[in-house]
C-alpha cells in the first residue's frame, strides 16, 4: 500500500509541475537547428562586403551579369580549400545544398548518372539506404521519388557497414546519405575505418550514388577544428572517382536564407552534370558568391569565424546537457550524446516514450522536432529518439524549454509504469 502511495504522490507532484508549466502560456519552439539573431548578427557585415561597382568585378567576370554556371572561380576555391578537394570538382550554386541535393536525386531519377543503364524512373524498383537516426530532409527527398527507404542502424563510428556492404549487393540498392561529420542528429564523427570502408564499396549497381552531406564539416562548438578525410580522393583511390557527390554550404557560418552552397565531384561528374544544368540555368547568384568570398576570405579566415559562433552555441549546449543530467539521468528513463560540433543533442528515451513526451511538450508550448522524424518514412522503431535543437532560443528562453521538456519526460514516463 505504502509502494502505490508513494508511485501516486510522485506522479501527482510531476503532473502539478506539468500544469504550472501549461498555465504559463510559453510560445517556444526548438524544431530546427536555426541560428540565433545573436549569430546572425555576428555576420551582419556581409551585407555590406560589396560596396561599389568595381569590387563586383572578380577575376575578370563581372559577378553582376550572365555566365560562369560552375560559379565563381574564387567562390569554388573558398569550398574546395574547406573540403579539400580541388577547385575543378566543385560547382557553386545558390543558397541551399538541399536543392543541389534534391536536383541530384532527380536528374538521376529523370536521365539517369553518368554510369546508369537507363534512367532511374525506368528502374521496376529504386532502393535507398538510410542511416537513422538521421535527416529527416534528406529521407523525404527519396520518399518524394518512390524509393524504398532502408534503415541502416548508426553506431558510434558511422552506418553498420556489414549490413551496408551485405545491402549493396543488390544492384536495385541505388545509394545511401550520409552526414560524416557531427551526423544529424547523434553528432557522430565518422571513422577513419568506416570512412575507408564506405570509399572501397563495390556496389552491384554502376551507378550507385553516394551522397556525402558535410554540412557540419566546420562546426565545432567544442575544442578545436577537427580534420576530415577528402571523400572524393579517398573515392578514387579505390577506384570509385564517379560514386560519390559530396555537398557543403554556409548556411550555419553565415545567413541561412541568403548563404551559399555547393557540390563537389569527379572531373567526369562535373561535365555530365553541368550539361544537365545548363538546360535549367545560365547560372546562380554570383553576387552572393562573391559578398561571401570578400567576407569569410579563406579557411583560416573561417574557421576563426566559427570560433566565434562556438562561443556563442557552446553554453547552450552545455546547459542542455546539464541539465539532462541533472534531471533525467538518476532515473534511468533516457540516455543521450554529447557532442562537441553540429547542431543538435540526440536524446533516446526508454521505449514508448518520444511521442508522448512531446505531444505533452507541444500542450505546454514547447514545439520540437516531431518524433519519428529522424527514422525513414518517420517511423521510428522504438518511439525513443527526440531531437533537440538548442541553437535558436536564448538561454533564458531554452532553460525554460528544458525544464519543460525534462517535466513532460518524467510526467510521460510515469503514465508508462504506473499506468495513470
Amino acid at each position: 500500500m505504502q509502494c502505490i502511495e508513494h508511485r501516486k504522490s510522485e506522479y501527482d507532484k510531476v503532473s502539478a509541475e506539468y500544469e504550472s508549466w501549461k498555465a504559463k502560456g510559453l510560445k517556444l519552439n526548438m524544431a530546427r537547428g536555426k541560428p540565433s539573431k545573436q549569430q546572425l548578427d555576428l555576420v551582419s557585415g556581409i551585407l555590406t562586403a560589396l560596396t561599389s561597382a568595381e569590387e563586383c568585378v572578380d577575376s575578370g567576370v563581372d559577378a553582376r551579369n550572365y555566365g560562369e554556371l560552375k560559379g565563381l572561380e574564387s567562390a569554388r576555391k573558398l569550398f574546395a580549400d574547406i573540403l579539400g578537394c580541388k577547385t575543378s570538382q566543385v560547382f557553386a550554386g545558390g543558397n541551399s545544398s538541399l536543392q543541389l541535393m534534391y536536383d541530384t536525386v532527380s536528374k538521376a531519377y529523370t536521365h539517369g548518372l553518368l554510369h546508369s543503364e537507363k534512367p532511374w524512373c525506368k528502374e521496376e524498383s529504386v532502393k535507398w539506404l538510410c542511416p537513422a537516426p538521421g535527416y529527416d530532409r534528406h529521407f523525404k527527398v527519396t520518399e518524394s521519388f518512390g524509393f524504398e527507404l532502408i534503415t541502416i542502424p548508426m553506431t558510434e563510428n558511422g552506418p553498420d557497414m556489414d549490413i551496408v556492404e551485405n545491402l549493396i549487393k543488390d544492384p536495385s540498392v541505388k545509394g545511401m546519405w550520409n552526414v560524416p561529420k557531427y551526423s544529424n542528429p547523434d553528432g557522430i564523427i565518422y571513422s577513419d575505418e568506416t570512412i575507408e570502408r564506405i570509399a572501397k564499396m563495390k556496389p552491384a549497381a554502376p551507378d550507385f550514388l553516394l551522397m556525402w552531406d558535410n554540412a557540419y564539416c566546420i562546426h565545432e562548438f567544442d575544442g578545436e577544428f577537427v580534420p576530415f578525410k577528402d571523400i572524393l580522393s579517398e573515392c578514387e583511390k579505390y577506384g570509385n572517382a564517379d560514386m560519390v557527390f559530396e555537398f557543403a554550404s554556409t548556411s550555419k557560418v553565415t545567413l541561412p536564407g541568403a548563404g551559399i552552397a555547393c557540390f563537389a565531384c569527379s572531373e567526369a561528374n562535373m561535365e555530365y552534370m553541368t550539361k544537365l544544368i545548363g538546360i535549367q540555368a545560365i547560372s546562380f547568384d554570383k553576387m552572393n558568391q562573391l559578398r561571401h568570398v570578400k567576407f569569410l576570405q579563406n579557411k583560416e579566415h573561417t574557421l576563426a569565424l566559427m570560433k566565434e559562433h562556438a562561443k556563442i552555441l557552446k553554453p547552450k549546449f552545455d546547459m542542455v546537457v546539464e541539465t539532462l543530467e541533472r534531471e533525467i539521468a538518476p532515473l534511468g528513463i533516457a540516455s543521450w550524446h554529447t557532442p562537441k560540433g553540429g547542431y543538435f543533442v540526440s536524446v533516446n528515451t526508454a521505449p514508448g516514450l518520444a511521442k508522448r513526451t512531446l505531444a505533452l511538450a507541444k500542450e505546454a508550448g514547447v514545439v520540437m522536432t516531431s518524433a519519428g522524424a529522424t527514422y525513414p518514412y518517420g517511423h521510428d522503431p522504438l518511439d525513443s529518439n527526440i531531437r533537440v535543437a538548442p541553437s535558436l532560443p536564448p538561454v533564458e528562453e531554452l532553460e525554460q524549454a528544458m525544464a519543460v521538456f525534462c517535466c513532460c519526460l518524467k510526467l510521460a514516463a510515469l503514465e508508462q509504469v504506473y499506468k495513470f
